[in-house]
């Protein structure tokens, strides 16, 4: 069964100039203890879709349409009466709950509980002005009610479990280093326990030794508490060490979906493609770099049909006219793609 199911997720922001249609009509699926990596360039979406998963969103965004369906229904604790007043109003499917339906102080309980998210920029996570176990301390006492006492032991579980010294729980952030910092972070998101964890570029700044500590840190701790993750980075060398499948997002949309091995030896569309022959490889024969010519669109005004067709070798008539939905290509691989890549 699904941990999360994403359904024709769309999602606005309201500019003067007119609407950006940063997330449009995403659909994704996660199982527990799966990872999903998400792909490509910077504005592509993969932040904002993060973010509007969690109703995380500012004032100028609106959500447009789609379903987020969310398998804590134990998690709510609602009274018998209330949660069948939200089943036939369509928020409760089964034992899974809309978060785009779901009210906010029910969210609230979802957040950091069910689902927790590690930020870009680690010490803009940390508040400078109090030691990081007091912060730590706060989220579990918020959520999970339990005493100081109780709550600094589990801080200092949770330090040697990220690989932190649990006698520098005390200091303040400026007192750690930017990799110190980051696992302080995954500790933070840990805190309470949750079934997913969105990572959004959870390395960023951070030299590759330091990145494949914490990533590999990472995936450790998934493999032990049977989490699920989303990663979110516009490096694919490190989505591949670490994700079970992966997600190309491209000028908002979800263009394709496949298993990690699958998506790295057989990319069906051209965006992919020509994403891994970007990225230099260590391992095979030596390869001359390509780049992706061009630039994404400006996402007030959206190409007409694929949005990948200006930069696109492969691009024919149909591709400027009708947008392309996700087809199969093999055993969950799907591509949206009017001339896929052969391979």
């Amino acid at each position: 069964m699904n941990l999360l199911e994403v359904r024709d997720l769309t999602m606005h922001y309201r500019t003067k100039k007119g609407d950006v249609s940063a997330v449009d009509r995403v659909s994704l699926t996660l199982k527990q203890g799966e990872a999903l990596g998400l792909v490509g360039e910077s504005g592509c979406g993969k932040s904002s879709l993060a973010i509007t998963l969690l109703r995380l969103l500012p004032e100028n965004a609106q959500i447009r349409g789609g379903h987020v369906f969310y398998r804590c229904k134990d998690l709510l604790k609602l009274p018998e009466e209330e949660a069948r007043w939200y089943e036939r109003a369509g928020v409760i499917k089964e034992d899974h709950v809309d978060l785009l339906k779901l009210p906010e102080r029910h969210m609230r309980k979802v957040r950091w509980k069910g689902i927790s998210m590690v930020f870009q920029a680690a010490m803009n996570s940390l508040n400078p002005v109090y030691r990081v176990s007091e912060q730590i301390v706060e989220a579990m006492q918020t959520h999970n009610g339990v005493g100081t006492p109780e709550a600094r032991k589990r801080v200092a579980e949770l330090f040697e479990l990220v690989g932190l010294n649990p006698n520098r729980m005390d200091q303040y952030p400026h007192e750690y280093s930017g990799g110190m910092r980051q696992r302080a972070v995954i500790a933070m998101a840990l805190a309470c326990d949750p079934s997913l964890i969105i990572a959004d570029e959870p390395t960023t700044a951070l030299d590759v030794i330091v990145q494949d500590r914490i990533l590999n840190k990472l995936d450790e701790i998934r493999h032990q508490l049977n989490m699920s993750v989303i990663y979110i980075s516009h490096d694919i060398a490190v989505i591949a060490e670490v994700s079970d499948k992966v997600g190309i997002m491209y000028a908002g949309k979800l263009v394709e979906m496949g298993p990690t091995e699958v998506i790295f030896k057989r990319p069906r569309h051209p965006y992919t493609a020509a994403l891994m022959s970007a990225f230099p490889s260590i391992r095979g024969e030596k390869h001359e770099l390509t780049i992706v010519p061009g630039e994404p669109p400006n996402l007030l005004q959206p190409p007409s049909g694929c949005r990948f067709h200006p930069r696109c070798p492969h691009a024919t008539a149909i591709c400027q006219e009708q947008v392309p939905q996700l087809q199969p290509f093999g055993e969950e691989h799907y591509a949206a793609c009017w001339n896929p890549v052969q391979r």
